[in-house]
């Protein structure tokens, strides 16, 4: 009986995460609630100034998520340092890099949708040509892809932003049977999220410790030995 009032033990070990995860997600939608809001604005509108006003405020969605890898990678699955001092680091350390990236992403993702609606509004008025909605939406597909492994890249290398973006394509193509997986997770995440609003206190941080279990073992493909050993030693140092 004793044991199960051990706060050491794996039942309050895990509660704990559980608690930090939940935590984490709040703060992530805490960061994107402007994008998010516009986000619904111009889903329901389906009027293009709503996009662009969603396009602009879609900014801080790219810190957002690298800190939320950050995290998750370095307080959840290797439990160093604090929650909440490490998001924030996370959050200002990458914050022009990964911002400009965002906008970058999402702007061509905005454009593409566009396309795509279009296109698709084409293809149900009997035009052929219509039919190109696919392409779009296939093009769409690969630029989530990108944005899967970019943010977590940023938050574990550092590289100019070109750099990064070529990096983060150049993996993905790589891994691709990986890059689907990651893709499915997102999107049962996403769909989750949408059946079950109230999932989102949990699903932003758990579909990222899903995620990071994969990529870490993706990225460390690409690490020095060297870099990997000083990793090690410094997850050992704090368990010790």
């Amino acid at each position: 009986m004793g044991e199960f009032f051990n706060l050491n033990n794996k039942f309050f070990q895990g509660l704990s995460k559980l608690i930090d995860c939940i935590i984490i997600s709040a703060l992530w939608l805490f960061c994107c609630i402007p994008v998010i809001t516009t986000f619904y604005v111009a889903w329901q509108s389906v009027a293009v100034p709503g996009w662009i006003i969603c396009w602009a405020t879609s900014f801080l969605a790219g810190p957002a998520t690298t800190a939320l890898y950050y995290t998750v990678n370095k307080v959840i699955r290797h439990g160093r340092s604090y929650m909440w001092r490490e998001y924030w680091h996370g959050f200002r350390s990458n914050f022009k890099q990964s911002a400009a990236a965002m906008l970058i992403l999402f702007g061509v993702c905005v454009f593409m949708g566009i396309d795509c609606y279009i296109m698709y509004q084409m293809a149900v008025a009997g035009e052929k040509s219509g039919t190109l909605y696919i392409v779009f939406l296939v093009f769409i597909a690969l630029l989530v892809v990108l944005g899967i492994y970019l943010f977590p890249y940023m938050a574990r290398f550092e590289n100019s932003l070109k750099q990064s973006f070529k990096n983060a394509a150049l993996i993905a193509v790589a891994n691709l049977p990986w890059s689907l997986l990651l893709l499915v997770i997102l999107l049962a995440a996403v769909l989750l999220t949408w059946i079950m609003p109230p999932l989102a206190v949990i699903l932003p941080a758990g579909y990222m410790l899903a995620a990071n279990l994969i990529l870490e073992k993706i990225f460390r493909k690409y690490m020095s030995e060297e870099d990997i050993a000083a990793e090690e030693e410094r997850n050992q140092e704090f368990y010790n």
